[in-house]
């Protein structure tokens, strides 16, 4: 791997990072409530198959019991 002097390397850091394009106010905020629909849909998914579990357990040891 060629090596460059500090000089050459930070020209080739601003070329790249000016290649870089940042999403915009409503990307972000799409994204992010996004984040919280799914965040709350996966909560409520485990909730139900937790309370299923729960249930048939409940219902299994007091037939046992």
């Amino acid at each position: 791997m060629a090596k460059t002097n500090p000089f050459q390397f930070m020209q080739q850091v601003r070329s790249e990072a000016g290649k870089i394009t940042w999403p915009s106010r409503r990307e972000v905020m799409l994204t992010t409530v996004m984040v919280f629909v799914m965040a709350a849909l996966t909560a409520l998914f485990f909730f139900i198959v937790d309370l299923l579990i729960r249930t048939g357990l409940t219902v299994l040891l007091d037939l046992v019991g």
